[in-house]
C-alpha cells in the first residue's frame, strides 16, 4: 500500500496591499478601505485636513452633509471592523487623514466602552471623553505627526480643535448604536474590536 505524499512547504501568504474601496462599501478582506470622498478645492481645510461634511446637530465649523448620502462618520464606522487590522494604510487622498483619524478615535472609544456592560454606564464613559482636550498636530497627545500639517496660526490650531471635537462626539454617538442592543446589553461584534491596535498604536 503506497504511502500518502508527503505535502510541499506551504506557499507563503501575500501581504494586504491598499485598494480603493468597492461601490458596494461593505468590508472586504482584499485590503485597506480607502474614503469615497475625494479632494475637493472647495473644502475648507485646516492643518491639511480636509473639513468634510457632517451629518449632525452638534454645533462645530462642519457644513451641513446631505442626510439622505453617506459621511465620513458612515465610512469610519462601516470599515472600521476591517480597517482597525491594518498595521499600515496608503494615503490616497486628503479624506484619508481623516478617515485615519477616526478609526483610531473609534478604536478609544471602544477602549473607554470595554467593560461598560449597559448602555447607560457607555454612555457616561464616552461622556467622559468628549470632555477631555483634543490635541492638534505639534501638540503632546496627537496620535500622527506627520499626517496633517501643523497649524500656521491660532485660529487654524482652533478650527482644526472644534472641527475634531464636533466629529468625535458625533461619531461617539453613532458608535453607541453599534456597541450596544436595543435591549441595552452590549454587542459582543462590536466591543471585541476594543483589543485591536490599528496601525499597532498602544492606547492608554
Amino acid at each position: 500500500m503506497l504511502a500518502p505524499p508527503t505535502p510541499g512547504p506551504r506557499a507563503p501568504r501575500p501581504r494586504a496591499t491598499a485598494v480603493v474601496q468597492p461601490s458596494n462599501r461593505e468590508p472586504s478582506r482584499a485590503g485597506v478601505y480607502h474614503s469615497s470622498f475625494a479632494d475637493d478645492d472647495g473644502i475648507t481645510k485646516a492643518c491639511s485636513c480636509p473639513l468634510l461634511p457632517l451629518k449632525t446637530h452638534i454645533k462645530g465649523p462642519a457644513p451641513a452633509s446631505d442626510p439622505d448620502k453617506a459621511d465620513i462618520v458612515d465610512e469610519a464606522i462601516t470599515f472600521f471592523r476591517a480597517n482597525v487590522f491594518f498595521k499600515n494604510f496608503h494615503v490616497k487622498s486628503s479624506a484619508d487623514k481623516l478617515l485615519i483619524y477616526l478609526t483610531f478615535y473609534i478604536n478609544i472609544a471602544l477602549k473607554r466602552l470595554e467593560g461598560c456592560r449597559t448602555l447607560a454606564v457607555g454612555t457616561k464613559a464616552i461622556i467622559n471623553l468628549g470632555l477631555e482636550k483634543v490635541p492638534v498636530p505639534g501638540e503632546p497627545g496627537f496620535p500622527f505627526p506627520g499626517l496633517f500639517t501643523l497649524p500656521q496660526s491660532q485660529e487654524e490650531a482652533e478650527l482644526l480643535r472644534n472641527y475634531l471635537k464636533q466629529i468625535r462626539e458625533e461619531t461617539s454617538g453613532r458608535l453607541l448604536n453599534c456597541a450596544y442592543r436595543a435591549n441595552g446589553f452590549p454587542n459582543k461584534w462590536w466591543l471585541a474590536f476594543a483589543k485591536r491596535k490599528f496601525m499597532n498604536i498602544v492606547i492608554l
